[in-house]
C-alpha cells in the first residue's frame, strides 16, 4: 500500500489516572503462588511491566474515545462537520449492537452525514482503521475521518484473578498450565487514543502515513484467544505466550520485506520505530529477528502494559511528546495481532 498525500494530524491519547503495580497483582495471587511455590516478582521480571492504567469501574470504551477524539479534532485544528467517516478500532465496545462508534458519533456532534462504524482486529484494529480511512480521503470519498479506540483490560484482569484464584485451592486442576495461559492477561492495561485522518493541505505540519505492508499467518488462529465465561464478570483469554512469540516474529520477519519492498526504506533508513507494547521478551525477539537497533525504539510497556489497539497509537503520540519522534524522521510502525495478522506503517 502507498499513499500519496496522506496527513496524520491531531494524533491524541488519553490515559486513566488509576496506576496498578505487578506487586499489586501478585499479592492478591497469593494463594497461587503459595500453592505453586513461586516468588513475587515473577510478573514484571518475565514481562517488563510494572504497572498498568485501569479505568473506573463501569467505564464504557466510547467515553474514553470521545475524550480521545475530540482531543485529537482539537489539536488538528479542522472543523468537525468536515469528518466525513469515524470508526471505532478497540477490542472492547459498549455492547454487541449498535456500533460503540455510533455511541461516539452522537457524543462529539458529528455531522449525520459522517458515517460510523467499528473495524475490529485485536490490536490492530487502530492500525487498519488508519488504512482504510487514508484510502477513503485518498479516493476522495471523504476529507478526512476520525480513528479513535477505547481499551479497559480491567474486566480481563479482574475475571483473571478470579478464575486463578477459584483453581488454587482446587486439587485437580492444572493450576501451573492455567496461569501459564492467564499470564498474558496479566500484561494488560488501559487506554485511549485518536487520529484524525486528512489530506497534507489541510495540515501542512503533520505526519504523512507514507505507506505499509501486511500479510496473515491464520495457521496460528488458536494461540490467542479470548471470550465471556460464564459465572464472571469479565471475558478470560487463553494464550499460548511462547508460541506465539515465535510465530509473531517469524511473520515479522517476512512482513518486513513486503515493507521494505513496498516502501522503498532499508533498515538503515528508518530513524525510530514505536510497536505494539507487548513486553519485554516480545521487543527483544523481534528486533532481532528483524535486524533493527533497539536504540531506535521508544517503548510504553513498562509503566502502560499491553493497551490492545490503543498501544501503537498512544506510544507514538508519547513518543512525539517526549521529542524522540521529531520532523522529517523516518518511523515505522511495527504492529502484530492474535491471528496471527501483522501491519507495518511507514510514517514520515
Amino acid at each position: 500500500m502507498r499513499f500519496q498525500d496522506i496527513a496524520l494530524a491531531g494524533l491524541s491519547h488519553y490515559l486513566p489516572e488509576e496506576v496498578v503495580t505487578s506487586p499489586q497483582l501478585e499479592e492478591r495471587l497469593a494463594p497461587l503462588y503459595a500453592r505453586l511455590s513461586l516468588s513475587p516478582g515473577r510478573l514484571e521480571l518475565l514481562s517488563g511491566i510494572r504497572e498498568r492504567r485501569a479505568w473506573p469501574r463501569g467505564t464504557r470504551p466510547s467515553t474514553v474515545a470521545a475524550r480521545a477524539g475530540a482531543l485529537a479534532i482539537e489539536r488538528a485544528g479542522l472543523a468537525r462537520e468536515r469528518i466525513g467517516v469515524l470508526v471505532h478500532a478497540s477490542v472492547c465496545r459498549d455492547f454487541l449492537e449498535p456500533a460503540t462508534a455510533s455511541v461516539v458519533h452522537r457524543a462529539l456532534g458529528l455531522a449525520p452525514r459522517c458515517q460510523a462504524f467499528d473495524l475490529s482486529n485485536a490490536c490492530l484494529g487502530f492500525a487498519n482503521a488508519l488504512v482504510v480511512v487514508a484510502g477513503m480521503v485518498e479516493r476522495g470519498e471523504v476529507e478526512a475521518g476520525l480513528v479513535v479506540a477505547g481499551e479497559d483490560g480491567g474486566p480481563l484482569v479482574e475475571a483473571t484473578i478470579a478464575r486463578l484464584l477459584a483453581i488454587a485451592d482446587d486439587a485437580q486442576a492444572d493450576a501451573r498450565g492455567e496461569l501459564k495461559r492467564a499470564f498474558a492477561s496479566l500484561t494488560i492495561g488501559a487506554g485511549a487514543a485518536a487520529c484524525v485522518v486528512t489530506r497534507g493541505a489541510f495540515a501542512t505540519t503533520a505526519p504523512r502515513l507514507v505507506g505499509g505492508a501486511s500479510l496473515a499467518a491464520t495457521e496460528h488462529v488458536e494461540l490467542c484467544s479470548g471470550d465471556f465465561a460464564a459465572g464472571l464478570d469479565g471475558p478470560l483469554m487463553a494464550t499460548d505466550s511462547e508460541a506465539l512469540l515465535r510465530a509473531g516474529c517469524e511473520l515479522a520477519q517476512r512482513t518486513w520485506i513486503e515493507f521494505e519492498r513496498e516502501v522503498g526504506w532499508s533498515r538503515a533508513d528508518v530513524d525510530r520505530i514505536v510497536t505494539h507494547q507487548v513486553g519485554s521478551a516480545h521487543r527483544r525477539l523481534l528486533f532481532e529477528s528483524l535486524g533493527l537497533d533497539l536504540a531506535r525504539d521508544f517503548s510504553t510497556f513498562p509503566t502502560l502494559g499491553n493497551m490492545g489497539s490503543v498501544s501503537l497509537p498512544a506510544t507514538l503520540a508519547l513518543a512525539r511528546e517526549a521529542d524522540f519522534v521529531r520532523p522529517g524522521d523516518r518511523t515505522a510502525l511495527l504492529g502484530i495481532g492474535s491471528g496471527l495478522q501483522c501491519l507495518m506503517l511507514a510514517v514520515r
